[in-house]
This record gives structure tokens, C-alpha cells and sequence, in this order.
């Protein structure tokens, strides 16, 4: 049966594939800020995006960078706007946006794919951690998403 990808799903693969990124080792920062003509800094400040520099919380853990980096990455390429000038309920949208993107982001569909993935969930999701360098509670979410997407099309 043919996968039928959703408008993110199809805009990440697109993504990546133009910048070619192709594998999970692929998936960090400094490629994807470099190939995207994106500067990332690590700083020991709250994660935040102004045009085309992403800073990153130095503090945080490696995975947890990674995961801001995807969520700020949204924010760069969907939200130019400065979220102190915007109304309230749309920067709520806005991070909503930014949290779902980074989901995918970090563990792109078309690689989960390709992925022979333990049977049970405990495994496929620390399989998922380990792959993507996402946290537990990250792969978790993701995994749980892409099991609810793959079971709806079938």
C-alpha cells in the first residue's frame, strides 16, 4: 500500500531532500543551518529566531537542542514576525506550529519508513531516541503520531 504523505510530511521530505539530507546522521543544526543558508549560535540563553540565526540554549542537552533547533528552524522559515508584537492567540498558533513541525523535523517520516522497528512500543521508541537524538517523551509523541497516521490510511 502506498504511504500518503500529509502537507508537512511532504514539505520536510521536500526539505531535505532538495538540500540532500537523505539519513538520520544527517540530521543535526549545523547541516541543516548550512545548507539552508542559516547561521546557528549557541548560547546560554532561552532558545529564540531572529531572521536567519537560530540561537540555541547551550544549556540544554544535546537532544534537547536538537529539538529547538527544529522548532526554532519553523519559526525562521514560517513566523518572520516579532512574537512580542503579535496578539496572543496567534504566537500560542504560532508555537503550535512550531512544536509539530519539529516533531517531524527531528524525526522525519520517509526515514521512520525506512526503519525496521522493534515489536514492541517500549523498544521502537528508545530505537527512535537513539536514531534521531530526540528525548524519550519527544520519540514517544512522534512515534504515537505516526502510528495514529499509518492506521488511519490503512
Amino acid at each position: 500500500m502506498k504511504t500518503i504523505y500529509t502537507h508537512l510530511e511532504d514539505y520536510i521530505f521536500n526539505l531535505y531532500t532538495n538540500i540532500g539530507v537523505f539519513h538520520p546522521r544527517q540530521l543535526n543544526s549545523e547541516i541543516l543551518a548550512s545548507r539552508l543558508g542559516l547561521t546557528v549560535l549557541y548560547m546560554p540563553y532561552d532558545s529564540a529566531t531572529t531572521g536567519s540565526i537560530i540561537m540555541v540554549d547551550e544549556r540544554l542537552s544535546d537532544a534537547k537542542q536538537w529539538q529547538d533547533f527544529c522548532h526554532e528552524l519553523n519559526h525562521s522559515l514560517f513566523h518572520p514576525s516579532n512574537q512580542l508584537k503579535i496578539p496572543k492567540p496567534f504566537k500560542e498558533y504560532q508555537e503550535w506550529k512550531s512544536e509539530s513541525f519539529a516533531l517531524h523535523a527531528c524525526i522525519p517520516t520517509f526515514m521512520l519508513e525506512r526503519l525496521k522497528l522493534p515489536d514492541t512500543e517500549s523498544k521502537a521508541i528508545w530505537m527512535i531516541q537513539k536514531i534521531f537524538n530526540v528525548e524519550h517523551d519527544f520519540a514517544k509523541k512522534r512515534f504515537e503520531q505516526y502510528l495514529r497516521n499509518k492506521r488511519s490510511i490503512s
